[in-house]
Order: C-alpha cells, then structure tokens, then sequence
C-alpha cells in the first residue's frame, strides 16, 4: 500500500467489532484497507483484505487487534493500537469518530503473534534460514519414534524439533545460528548454534534455557576439558554443569532440596541438552566410541546451580569471575556419594568425616588419580559458618586431612604392593591424595539432613587429563 489507511482486525475480538460503525465513516471518504485474520465474511459492511495467512499482519508488525496505520508514499507514520478516538481521528483525519463509544478500550492479541503462528511466518518470509537437513514424515509417523528409529535420544522420549521450535530456541539467543562454537568430538563434526538448538529442542528446554546451554557447550569444547578423552574413558565420568549468577533465578533452576537429582526443568533439561549435543553433533554414543564400562545415571544430563545465599564465596569468584556475573563451570564428574555425619558440630570433626569418604575416590590406595567436587549441604555448612570458618581454611583441612603414605600409593594399579604392606604403615613420607587444585567446594542442597555430598572426577591433567572450564554466560 503506498498512500492511505491500513486497519487490522479479527472477528474474536470485541473492539474490533465495537470499531465497525467507525470503519464504515472512514472508509467512505479516505483509501483504507481492512484486514481480516479470521472470518473475512463476517464483515459484510466493509470492503476488506483476507489475511487469514497473516502475511501482511505479519509484515506490518501488528501485535494487537485493531491497529490503525497511516501509510504515506509507502511508509509508516504513525499507528494506534486499540481503540483511541482522538489518535483515530487524527491518523485517520476524519473527526467525530465514534461519538457514541467509550473514548478508549484495550484491543486483544493478534493471531500472527500467537505461539507457533508466529514463528510459522518468520520462516516463511525468510526470516531465519536452516542449514539442518529437513525430515519429511509421512501422515502415520509418528514423530517422537521416528528420533528413536534415527538415534537421535538418549533411551527417553524427546521433544521433536520442528523448525518453530528450534527458531524459537534461537529467539533465545542474540547469536547467529551459523555460527561455529567449535570441532565436536569424537567425530570432529562443526558444531554451530544452531545445532546446539536442534538438541535444546529435544531435550526440553525452554529459549530462555539456551545462553546457559551454549556457554556449557563452549566449555566443553575447550581443549583442557579433553571431551574426546571423556567420551572414549572406559571410566563412569561424564560433563557436569554448575551455574553461578543472576540467571540461576531467572530461569528458575534448583540448588536447593533435590538439588542434584530430578524435578526442576531447568536442571534436567539444561544438562540433557548437553549431552544430546555430544551424542547427535559428535557421535558420542554408547558402546561405541563411549566405552564407558559401568556408565551412570549422570550421563542423561547433570546440572545444578550453586547456593550463593551462604558466606562463602562462590564458585565462580574461586575461578575469577565477579559474583554479579553469570557463569556456567564444566567438570568432567562420576555419580556422587553420599556423606552423613549428624554428631559433629564443630569444623574439625566435620572434617574428618568428609575427609574419610573422600579417602576412598577412585581407590583408597589411590593417589592424585582424579579431582573432586564436595558439595557441602546446609546444615554441615552452618558447622562452617558458625565457626567463622572461610572455604579456603576448609580446602587446607580436607588435604591435611587426606594425606597418605608414599608407599602405600598403587599409582593407578591394584597390581602394587598390598595396602597393608608393613612398609606402607612404616613410612613416613606422607603425599597428597588430591592435587592443590583438586578440590573444589561449593554450596547447595536442602535445608534438612546433616548431610554432604562428593562428586569424584575423572583423570587430572595430564596427556589426557581434565581441567574445569567456565565461561560467562
């Protein structure tokens, strides 16, 4: 349209039935167009567009019903949303506009904004093109098994990913979805965003969900996290997700009761995600090239959020981040274990007792095999935070507390000498059992048990080593 008005309306929508007599006044002396969403027939009094496909809604922006455009030479100047009389008088330059109606009343949603509408027309004008190859199913497929006939699950249901739904999940993001975030192992295949989306999609999660999964896929992808390694290991490990920062609230996940198990879309979903990822993108899939010998529950996906209520600092201030930024960290991890102590109320006791769990990581002949992850509950952290205890003097603790005999380190292989060799309990050459680096502390769980929890890890750096990895999300 190069001059004149544009109106938009639906017939489910009582302003724009309430705005006819006006439409007819204006349409009588000034070049407009009506455009319908729904039932054009409806309108018999006026000379009306059909815009059931929502095309031109859509390429005039419309979000609410009625909205009045005044176009000159092919340009917008001025809309009104709604019924306003004097903003319809003067867009339209007709006066005494509805006399008889209420001066102004609220419009409804436009259909071309409705979930899934909108998203069918940002494709359809070109808005978002797919570099993805497109399935076509036929009419009796069935969507949801056909990723289970392609490989594409991870042995539980997924989320189908039609093209509205991954371009929603890249709504989520500022970030183009041809953009490669890096070489996915084990297959070396690009990984882009919009891949990335693709297994958002399946494995559940909302758009607002996606900056939190991409920045864990771009950790994992880092060379010091070594995936190709953990993928391949023959070990139980797999990545685990932990998030600091403001976007723990505001896309609702969990660090507290439950925290490291099911129930909270974001953790699952978010976690799920990434591995789909590494399985879809790279080819990590099981008795394959992931020779994992037992496997775990952890390997559907393991992501939590840290309790940054507590005096402590958090995990992503240890790793230099400031606390008002938002962070996701990337450990290679096994499935936790469990550590109850309800007697100790002061710090020294409570060491002890989650150093004795931690003595048996890997082995408890076994020394700097691995990194782990002790995730202090509430009520053992009060023990710490009633005593004025920081996490660094806790940190020291737990090392001195771990130590063991030289001698008596199997060095990765139960081949050595017995762990009750007399020269073992002779020694007095003590080493640690972690690496300076090697433990980490943070806070979450439920209010209730007197409990905490350690996440063993896989290898330390090395040749084929692990590093934890954050990133800003």
């Amino acid at each position: 349209m190069k001059d004149g008005i544009a109106v938009f309306v639906k017939y489910d929508c009582p302003t724009c039935l309430m705005v006819v007599p006006v439409l007819e006044k204006i349409q009588k002396t000034v070049e407009m167009k009506v455009f319908v969403q729904d039932y054009p027939e409806k309108f018999p009094s006026l000379m009306v567009d059909d815009d059931r496909e929502l095309a031109d809604s859509y390429d005039y922006n419309i979000e609410i019903v009625p909205t009045i455009v005044r176009i000159e030479n092919g340009a917008e100047i001025e809309r009104s949303v709604g019924w306003e009389r004097s903003s319809w008088e003067r867009i339209s330059q007709t006066k005494a506009l509805g006399n008889a109606l209420p001066s102004i009343r609220p419009g409804c949603g436009s259909l071309s904004v409705e979930v899934g509408i909108a998203e069918r027309l940002a494709i359809k004008s070109g808005e978002v093109k797919f570099s993805s190859r497109k399935i076509t199913l036929g009419s009796l497929e069935d969507d949801i098994e056909l990723c289970f006939e392609k490989s594409w699950t991870d042995g539980l249901p997924v989320v189908p990913p039609t093209e509205e739904r991954v371009y929603r999940m890249l709504k989520g993001t500022g970030r183009k979805g041809d953009e490669i975030l890096g070489m996915m192992p084990p297959n070396n295949i690009a990984c882009t965003v919009e891949k990335v989306a693709v297994n958002a999609v399946l494995a559940g999660c909302k758009a607002e969900y996606f900056p939190v999964v991409l920045g864990a896929v771009e950790a994992v992808l880092e060379p010091a996290f070594c995936l190709h390694g953990l993928i391949a290991t023959t070990w139980f490990s797999g990545p685990m997700v932990i998030v600091n920062g403001k976007i723990r609230k505001t896309i609702g996940m969990n660090w507290k009761g439950n925290v490291l198990g099911q129930g909270n879309r974001a953790n699952a979903t978010i976690g799920r995600a990434l591995q789909l990822t590494v399985r879809n993108v790279g080819g990590g899939k099981p008795r394959e090239v992931d020779q994992s010998t037992f496997g775990s529950p952890l390997k559907f996906g393991f992501c939590f959020a840290e309790d940054e209520s507590t005096p402590w600092t958090t995990l992503a201030e240890d790793r230099g981040f400031n606390r008002d930024k938002s962070t996701v960290t990337l450990f290679s991890a096994d499935g936790p274990i469990g550590c109850v102590d309800q007697n100790s109320r002061d710090p020294d006791s409570l060491i002890k007792s989650i150093a004795g769990s931690l003595k048996i990581v890997n082995h408890v002949g076994l020394a700097n095999a691995s990194d782990a992850v002790v995730v202090i509950g509430p009520e053992h952290g009060r023990v710490f935070d009633e005593a004025g205890w920081t996490k660094e003097q806790a940190v020291e603790a737990l090392h001195q507390a771990t130590k063991m005999s030289e001698v008596s380190d199997l060095k990765m292989t139960t081949l050595a000498a017995k762990l009750d060799d007399s020269k073992a309990r002779q020694s007095k050459s003590m080493i640690n059992k972690f690496r300076k680096n090697g433990l980490t502390l943070i806070r979450a769980g439920g209010d209730a048990g007197l409990f905490s929890a350690i996440i063993p890890g896989w290898l330390m750096k090395g040749e084929t080593g692990t590093e934890p990895i954050t990133k800003e999300i």
